[in-house]
């Protein structure tokens, strides 16, 4: 048997679903737990953020599975619960997410968080705390402290379906490098390079870090309910409605715009990647305090203690601004990466490079093989990311990428990268078990969590 075949074969793995083999032939029917499908039998869905950068995307998308019915509309923006009840005129609409469940919570089995970054814990603590299955954007949360929360809560509700919006993780090619790495077939891992693009468009960053002069908000726009748990501040054009992403309080700039992107297949690839123990980036010190610095560089280290591994550390070299690396140190031969947002794994037997929509190169003594042509691959049939979400709130046990408790862990590496650049320069030593960082009192003061406002703090879910 071909040796690439043989370790493939030898390492075939259990999708998260539990179902055996990766290529889901068949889909196993199972009882829903917990208050999955309405009487109608369909599954009545709360969209929160109904348009915004990426939320009609995602309300379309679960709008369109047959047996979904969008039963109700949450927006701090009037135009876009306006614009979002033209497609959905019976949906009930309300400006804020906790009436939402307060007032209307029989009125939907599951939710939808299409937000920005700051309000995903409190919004999908919330809903997970009231029994309803959470499809939530990326990056799951937007503090250290937030990742033990969502933890916790997960681990209360082993009944409700949750899903992260890493869709790329659909694609076949991105499919196969999780087969091709856990299979063993390139040897031991011995690090791996992520690099990402953004930030780089004017339409979604402040690029310029301009706070511009404080001003009332628009009318359409509930501006405390925006800010939601953080402090009260002036409303300015450089925040809202789209920019937010390049604030130190409301985003996670380019690291965390794009993290789960790109670091997925490599924590579906080794478990035994389960928090790192150290992080360093390198950057410059943002010239305003309330924006974050790019472009930046991050080493983030774990310790390992398996023969998937050539060493007891593994490194990931996270870059974001289209910061590649050398193709000489990764022994590639000369040419330009296929995309400018990339993840490569360095093994002992050859370097898996990976472009973000999953085209997918084998590089070996400089020769390059399609991964998709790896032997002892199987077939990998296609899939709607939110259609899989939905499919398993109804009790249809199908491949699902990711729940909750593997997005845990791709944004505890995307946002130590992202905080760190307070301490440019600076190896921070992290602790997850007491969200701390062992070398760095001040790090563990201003970096790991936040005073949440009244009214917004993040439900414990028990």
């Amino acid at each position: 048997m071909n040796p690439d075949m043989h370790a493939i074969n030898r390492r075939r793995f259990m999708w998260t679903t539990g179902a055996a083999g990766i290529g889901f032939s068949s889909i196993l029917r199972a009882q829903s737990p917990g208050r999955a499908v309405s009487p109608n039998s369909k599954l009545r869905v709360l969209s929160i953020g109904v348009v915004g950068t990426i939320g009609k995307v995602d309300r379309t998308q679960v709008s369109q599975h047959p047996a979904v019915e969008i039963s109700g509309l949450c927006d701090v923006d009037s135009n876009a619960l306006a614009q979002a009840a033209i497609d959905h005129p019976g949906a009930f609409t309300c400006r804020d997410y906790r009436e939402a469940f307060s007032k209307f919570g029989d009125k939907f089995d599951a939710v939808i968080v299409s937000t920005p970054d700051h309000s995903h814990a409190p919004i999908m603590l919330t809903a997970l705390a009231n029994h309803k299955h959470v499809y939530g954007q990326k990056p799951l949360v937007h503090q250290l402290e937030e990742l033990a929360m969502m933890e916790k809560a997960i681990a209360a509700r082993p009944d409700l379906v949750t899903q992260v919006g890493n869709q790329r993780m659909a694609s076949a090619g991105r499919r196969a490098a999780v087969e091709i790495l856990r299979s063993g077939a390139l040897g031991k891992a011995a690090e791996a390079h992520v690099w990402v693009n953004s930030p780089n468009a004017r339409e979604y960053f402040n690029l310029d870090r301009a706070v511009g002069e404080p001003k009332p908000a628009p009318s359409n726009l509930d501006w405390n309910l925006w800010l939601g748990p953080c402090a009260e501040t002036p409303y300015h054009d450089g925040i809202a409605p789209v920019v937010w992403r390049s604030w130190w309080d409301y985003g996670s700039n380019g690291l965390g715009d794009w993290g789960l992107h790109v670091l997925d297949v490599i924590f579906y690839g080794y478990d035994e990647l389960v928090s790192p123990v150290a992080v360093l980036t390198h950057c410059e010190p943002s010239p305003n305090p309330l924006f974050h610095s790019h472009p930046c560089h991050s080493t983030i280290t774990y310790a390992v203690d398996s023969e998937k591994f050539a060493r007891k550390q593994f490194a990931i070299y996270y870059s974001d601004s289209a910061q590649a690396p050398s193709r000489a140190a990764l022994g590639l031969p000369p040419g330009k990466y296929p995309d400018t947002n990339m993840t490569v794994v360095v093994c002992e037997g050859g370097v898996l490079c990976l472009t973000a929509d999953g085209r997918l190169e084998i590089w070996r003594d400089g020769i390059m093989t399609s991964g998709l042509k790896m032997p002892g691959l199987p077939e990998f049939p296609k899939m709607n990311h939110w259609h899989a979400w939905v499919d398993n709130c109804l009790g249809i046990k199908t491949e699902l990428r990711s729940p909750f408790k593997d997005a845990v862990r791709m944004t505890e590496a995307t946002q130590l990268a992202v905080k760190a650049t307070r301490f440019p320069g600076q190896e921070l030593r992290w602790d997850k078990p007491t969200l701390s960082f062992t070398n760095h009192e001040e790090a563990t003061k201003t970096i790991v969590r936040r005073s949440y406002r009244d009214g917004f703090v993040p439900p414990p879910v028990v």
